[in-house]
């Protein structure tokens, strides 16, 4: 019997529910753990997490700041590349511009080198045909003395009758050549 007592006192209790002394003193522990932990830690944790709210919405006011500056300053550089272009192309321009005047001066100085050149050579051209125009005379002149001295059989060594003879020779052969023109 006292076998069939112990199966019945443990029948009675139900391990899912336990017995009343051990609630109230779990619920006074509880009790007295959640007011320690509500006074002491949890205005600890409030705090912090303020503090970290503060510093999360600083955080974000500080980035839409930076956000700004930066999205002006990209303004700014926007409005110092289109400026540094447009002043590129107005120096280009005025290269450009240089350039053709540098080469409309350089073809004019060509044209007056040419110029000078060619007065030059039809000078040079002019002088050096009255000098064989000048030979050829003497030349001429000398050949016809010789020969008509020859065919005379006398000398003309007379320089002073040789250069009118010759000189009326040669004019008569210039009237002949422009007659025959």
């Amino acid at each position: 019997m006292s076998h069939l007592l112990i199966l019945a006192a443990e029948e009675k209790e139900n391990p899912l529910i336990p017995p009343i002394p051990e609630l109230v003193i779990g619920l006074l522990a509880f009790v007295i753990v959640f007011g320690f932990l509500a006074w002491k830690l949890l205005p600890n944790i409030n705090k912090v997490l303020e503090q970290r709210r503060e510093a999360i919405e600083g955080g974000i006011e500080k980035a839409e700041a930076a956000q700004t500056e930066a999205q002006s300053v990209l303004e700014q550089y926007k409005a110092q590349l289109a400026e540094a272009r447009h002043e590129a192309a107005r120096l280009r321009q005025e290269a450009q511009e240089q350039g053709a005047t540098l080469i409309a001066e350089m073809r004019a100085e060509g044209q007056r080198q040419r110029d000078e050149i060619v007065a030059a050579g039809h000078t040079q051209i002019d002088a050096d045909r009255k000098a064989a125009a000048q030979s050829l005379r003497q030349d001429v002149g000398t050949l016809a003395t010789d020969l008509a001295g020859k065919l005379v059989g006398e000398s003309l060594e007379d320089h002073a009758r040789q250069s009118r003879v010759i000189d009326r020779f040669l004019s008569e052969l210039e009237e002949k050549a422009e007659a025959a023109r």
